[in-house]
């Protein structure tokens, strides 16, 4: 039963809470380094895909996806504050009534900002490095970036429902293993199925876009491009987390629940 996971939920997201109230600060660098890891998988997948793409090999896909993994291990083990696992998180812990709502919004407010400044500092390090300067290396980056920012809003928006839901149970089925490498190859299977089915995480994006924009890039990559992104997959992300996976797991799993506190 999925309880003893759940019950690990309501401690993380009051633990969580706990940080916030402790040290504002200390909840940002948090978010922070979470979006800074996702960026190092950012780039590792996309330099990896490059070696394909310019081949025009169909392998450029699975390979990006499978390096990308390295991210939800990074954050995982590395202590990174996610907003997309918030959703989950503190919806279930104020469904619970160990929350109270106003409190989630703040909590969630602040772990975005996090991981938007997380996304700029980590963009600015790559630029800083040369890199990703030549078209050899970052024309896959661009042209994925590019189809991010042309595709509708409304299919942006439900690509963010699918995709949260998606990386919440990435991070929530491995709560139910013992073995650090069970957890590991759980976490990479569920991050491959996001990345591969083309879903929209809107942290990954924000870091991508990040680098893109701080490259040489085309005029159909711009700051209106990112607005057109960020929105519907954000609001997309967020129902997906408190909807599919927080409210869901509090209703289907309440009689348990409710049993264990009589």
């Amino acid at each position: 039963m999925e309880t003893e996971g759940l019950r690990g939920v309501e401690q993380l997201a009051l633990k969580k809470h706990k940080i916030y109230k402790q040290s504002l600060l200390r909840y940002l660098a948090r978010s922070m380094l979470a979006s800074m890891f996702i960026g190092f998988g950012v780039i590792v997948a996309f330099k990896t895909g490059n070696f394909f793409y310019m081949e025009n090999s169909p392998f450029t896909y699975p390979m990006a996806a499978i390096t990308f993994g390295a991210a939800i291990i990074l954050i995982a083990y590395g202590g990174g504050d996610l907003f997309t696992g918030n959703t989950f998180y503190y919806t279930y812990a104020a469904l619970r009534k160990k929350l109270r709502w106003f409190e989630v919004v703040k909590l969630w407010i602040a772990s975005y900002s996090g991981n938007l400044m997380g996304a700029a500092v980590f963009a600015l390090l790559i630029y800083l490095t040369g890199l990703f300067d030549s078209a050899q290396v970052n024309g896959f980056l661009l042209s994925v970036v590019e189809h991010k920012m042309e595709a509708p809003a409304m299919q942006l928006f439900f690509r963010g429902i699918l995709c949260n839901w998606l990386v919440c149970l990435a991070f929530f089925v491995p709560m139910f293993m013992k073995e650090n490498g069970a957890k590991m190859f759980a976490m990479m299977l569920f991050v491959f199925c996001f990345f591969i089915s083309g879903y929209e995480h809107s942290i990954a994006n924000m870091c991508t876009f990040a680098i893109a924009l701080v490259l040489n890039h085309p005029g159909t990559i711009s700051f209106g491009g990112v607005i057109h992104n960020l929105v519907p997959v954000t609001l997309g992300n967020l129902v997906g987390g408190v909807l599919l996976m927080g409210f869901m797991y509090y209703a289907v799993n309440k009689p348990f629940l409710d049993d264990e506190t009589h």
